[in-house]
């Protein structure tokens, strides 16, 4: 996708307004727009991501990321294979399904649905791993991870709750009782 035309655009939009100030304010409007484009670029870059993250939590299972190949952006859709023709997978395989199939949670209704951002800190051992697994499914590595969250947390819901044992500490009993 060329950045380009739409950079133009604002820079045209800008010294048309710019006119309307007279000469000095149409010399400074000139001035401004060449260091202008890279904030224009890097807003539109932005823009591009979100709706990318929005696209990818409605096509679920697919994916859709946004790479930056020289100066302009480009979009790589990832739908994955049937997880039914995997056939008869391995352990690891087995968790990659799990993965790949969960459906994402609904938000709430008092929630307006919008994607946060974190901070996760991964041994490099682990985060290559993560990186293989989603490469392997061709999700992205924060699709791959979304969906691994959301098959955590509901095969925590499925499984029966232990119930607390009272653990007393401080008082103990040694030796032999007859």
């Amino acid at each position: 996708m060329k950045l380009n035309p739409y950079v133009a655009g604002v820079r045209t939009e800008l010294l048309t307004v710019a006119e309307a100030g007279g000469e000095a304010a149409l010399e400074a409007a000139e001035r401004l727009t060449a260091p202008l484009e890279a904030a224009i670029r890097l807003t539109l870059l932005q823009a591009l991501s979100a709706a990318a993250e929005e696209i990818t939590a409605e096509l679920a299972p697919g994916s859709v990321e946004v790479r930056l190949r020289g100066a302009d952006p480009e979009f790589v859709v990832a739908i994955p294979a049937s997880a039914a023709s995997s056939g008869g997978a391995g352990e690891a395989d087995a968790e990659s399904a799990s993965v790949a199939q969960v459906q994402l949670p609904s938000a709430p209704e008092d929630d307006d649905g919008q994607m946060v951002r974190i901070n996760l800190r991964l041994p490099a051992h682990l985060k290559s791993r993560v990186e293989e697994a989603a490469d392997a499914l061709g999700f992205s590595v924060n699709n791959w991870l979304v969906r691994a969250a959301a098959a955590a947390l509901e095969n925590e819901q499925r499984r029966p709750r232990q119930p607390r044992t009272n653990v007393t500490t401080g008082q103990s009993l040694s030796g032999w009782a007859r």
